[in-house]
């Protein structure tokens, strides 16, 4: 079986969510081979190799971290040229799409953004999107080269498959571009306990119907283990910090669970979450475009309803 590199987000060596993913899709069109960089590499072996990985290729050099993305990008090459794999899966943040796309331009390859699954084809892998809000699901492959595909977190369950995972060293020659871009400081971001808001699997937001009070929101967020999420709206009005924007000109979110409050569904929030499994909205005003799309709606006053909500989540927790 043809092997297919996926490269690996981790921090310190812990695997963030959407690799273990990729590592489920990958098995789907062949057999994966993982590559982890950085402070903590080799330490990703045994959950990689618990995820299907069959190897891991692992480097570390001062460049990965103190430098942007091209020595991340030499390294992912010189894993693609040891392997020759029938595809390359990247995860989706905005650091791997920049890799993924500078990869495909060395190696003359094309690539596919934001698929949602992934299946064999006779003439390659053939990755499903979703297009236009949702409104349209497309199948695409990749007609020139090696498939270079990065895939939307939240895409598929994570399944265990234990192999090998052995770990081999991958030698990296850095290219005269790869100490470009330095770093000069990094500033860590406050952790507010709650998931990473692309890959949580329940999402809780919030528009313009908060007036600029979110505590009732993050109470029911919290009762759930929710990310926060909020609409454009609502960050233009300085309620909420951009990072937690969902939409558009935001983030792309698809949850099992996605719960709107005070939110009107304007097209450009549609466009972030309308692929989520399961959406609920919360909005006193019956007529609300997000009602078009729900799978169940609560037409009330949020700060009456989510409060009971809250309560009754609680309750039922014990």
């Amino acid at each position: 079986m043809a092997e297919v590199l996926v490269y690996v987000d981790h921090v310190d060596g812990a695997v963030r969510k959407p690799t273990l993913e990729l590592l489920t899709l990958a098995r789907r069109i062949g057999e994966p081979v993982a590559v982890a960089l950085g402070a903590g590499a080799a330490d990703t072996a045994a959950e990689l190799a618990e995820h299907g990985a069959t190897r891991v290729l692992t480097a570390d050099a001062p460049e990965f971290a103190d430098y942007l993305v091209v020595p991340k990008v030499d390294a992912l090459q010189a894993a693609y040229e040891a392997v020759q794999p029938a595809a390359v899966l990247v995860p989706p943040p905005a650091e791997g799409k920049e890799i993924a796309a500078r990869l495909a331009v060395r190696i003359k390859s094309g690539i596919i953004t934001d698929a949602v699954d992934l299946e064999a084809g006779e003439e390659g892998p053939v990755a499903t999107q979703s297009a236009f809000a949702a409104s349209y699901t497309t199948k695409s492959r990749i007609t020139q080269g090696t498939p270079v595909i990065t895939v939307k977190p939240n895409s598929a369950a994570v399944e265990a498959a234990p192999a090998a995972g052995a770990v081999e060293a991958l030698s990296v020659s850095f290219s005269p571009g790869a100490t470009g871009t330095k770093v000069t400081a990094r500033t860590p971001r406050e952790s507010s306990g709650r998931p990473e808001l692309t890959e949580a699997a329940i999402v809780v937001s919030a528009g313009r119907g908060v007036n600029g009070d979110f505590a009732v929101v993050e109470a029911l967020a919290d009762s759930l283990g929710a990310a926060v999420g909020a609409s454009r709206a609502a960050v233009d009005a300085g309620w909420y910090p951009h990072a937690h924007q969902v939409g558009q000109t935001g983030k792309s979110v698809s949850p099992q669970l996605y719960i709107a409050s005070g939110i009107s569904g304007a097209i450009q929030h549609r466009a972030g979450m309308q692929t989520s499994k399961t959406i609920v909205a919360i909005n006193k005003d019956a007529e609300a475009p997000i009602f078009d799309l729900v799978d169940y709606g609560v037409v009330g006053d949020l700060f009456e309803v989510v409060p009971q909500l809250t309560e009754e989540i609680n309750t039922r927790k014990g």
